[in-house]
């Protein structure tokens, strides 16, 4: 049988708010089995750009990034935000490993071609250096990884949390039973974004079609759960998306929305 890994994802407001963050980290470490955090901090991004007087242009939710932006994400992801977060698990006893895409060849990618709109230096996934990840679990380390990935031919990149997340999901479900986690300020897949206490449980291919045809599920939810079921198709056990406050039931499959083949 093969050993429970979990891949968690972490954004938004809690690795802005130095409590939630606190809270959120107690219950990473007190996991049992290997785990890999990966984690965003577009928001804290967004504000030393403003300090710097960079200009910041968004489309559709998607950072163009241009070089003076470029330099500004990785400070901030694979710089500040990985460190604090790397020696806050260290203090928790934690035996914490901070890593971005470049390093030790951990993710390959290329600058995103071939759409209408040029997102400057933004990256595509290629390849996961699976061996890597793979001795680093088992020796121990808690994986904590920044989304900034690189091409092999020294440009550095920047790439969606979300699809760094799902890539090493996918490429240590070869070596590992994987659960993938989202963690975000929402109790789950919501029937009313307005009302908690609405949260759809689980969610299969089929109910997904009906709940996209009732409406239900838009926007932003849809390319989270596209990507759940990519990752299933390719080995996931498991994908839950759900409130980062609730991450032992996430993980235990008791709270949050689980999104299955069935």
């Amino acid at each position: 049988m093969k050993e429970q890994l979990s891949v968690i994802k972490i954004g938004g407001n809690v690795i802005d708010d130095t409590a939630s963050l606190q809270r959120f980290l107690d219950q990473v470490s007190s996991l049992n089995g290997p785990c890999i955090l990966v984690h965003g901090g577009g928001k804290l991004a967004t504000s030393l750009a403003a300090d710097l007087q960079v200009p910041q242009q968004m489309v559709e939710g998607r950072r163009i990034t241009d070089e003076a932006t470029l330099k500004i994400v990785t400070m901030v992801y694979a710089g500040y935000i990985n460190k604090n977060i790397v020696a806050l698990l260290q203090a928790r006893g934690c035996a914490a490993l901070g890593l971005s895409g470049a390093d030790g060849n951990l993710i390959q990618a290329h600058k995103r071609t071939g759409t209408q709109q040029d997102y400057g230096f933004a990256g595509d996934i290629d390849a996961v250096n699976e061996t890597l990840c793979t001795g680093l679990l088992q020796q121990g380390y808690t994986l904590v990884v920044a989304p900034i990935t690189h091409d092999r031919e020294g440009q550095l990149l920047n790439t969606n949390a979300d699809t760094i997340a799902q890539e090493l999901a996918q490429a240590l479900s070869r070596q590992y039973s994987v659960r993938l986690i989202y963690c975000f300020e929402k109790s789950g897949v919501l029937r009313d974004t307005e009302d908690e206490s609405s949260r759809i449980a689980a969610i299969n291919k089929t109910t997904f079609s009906s709940l996209k045809a009732e409406g239900v599920i838009y926007a932003g939810m849809l390319p989270k759960l596209d990507n759940a079921f990519a990752a299933l198709d390719k080995g996931v056990d498991r994908v839950v998306i759900g409130k980062w406050s609730d991450l032992p039931q996430l993980v235990s499959g008791q709270n949050g929305t689980t999104i299955s083949h069935e």
